[in-house]
């Protein structure tokens, strides 16, 4: 079994008392939390508890601050991938989901990611939300604006890694509708 990091789009935010009424899947990616999922999950970024384990390894964001971050991003990465027809299909099918589970928020799903290292599932979520996506944010804005081409470069030499995650109504862990 791969472990992955999923991610949802909802109308509220998980607490610990109720999970969200509208839960939608959007992505998982295996093996990783790449790029893409951290920086849809950029804006207005908090822990919250995972609608699927028990600690509170969740992050919830602002879905349209989030994907406007990741479509600039795509944008000026693509300048560099005019040919390549791959990455116009990953691009216009993440647009496209995006687009149809639009919701108010996302929500990571990190559980299966954290608890490959580390002994502390809930401090490895805190540093992810206190470090690593605000660092990939701030390296997206500055790409995004022209400040950082050579990590842009790097983002374009491996594009697959960051941005071709599995994009689905359904995925390993999903919620029935209400």
């Amino acid at each position: 079994m791969a472990n992955r990091s999923y991610l949802y789009s909802t109308n509220t935010p998980p607490t610990a008392d109720a999970v969200p009424q509208r839960i939608r899947c959007v992505s998982e990616h295996n093996w990783s939390i790449p790029l893409a999922h951290q920086l849809l999950v950029g804006r207005g970024t908090s822990v919250v508890p995972s609608m699927i384990w028990n600690p509170r390894i969740g992050i919830a964001a602002d879905f349209d601050g989030g994907a406007d971050l990741l479509l600039g991003l795509l944008r000026v990465v693509g300048q560099g991938l005019e040919d390549d027809g791959g990455f116009a299909e990953c691009v216009a099918r993440t647009t496209a989901h995006l687009d149809k589970q639009r919701d108010r928020f996302f929500v990571l799903e990190t559980g299966e990611m954290v608890s490959l290292h580390d002994k502390d599932p809930e401090a490895a979520v805190e540093s992810l939300v206190a470090h690593d996506i605000p660092d990939a944010v701030a390296r997206a804005e500055a790409a995004v604006s022209g400040r950082d081409e050579a990590w842009l470069a790097s983002v374009r030499k491996d594009w697959e890694q960051h941005f071709a995650s599995f994009y689905s109504d359904a995925l390993y862990f999903s919620f029935p509708s209400p």
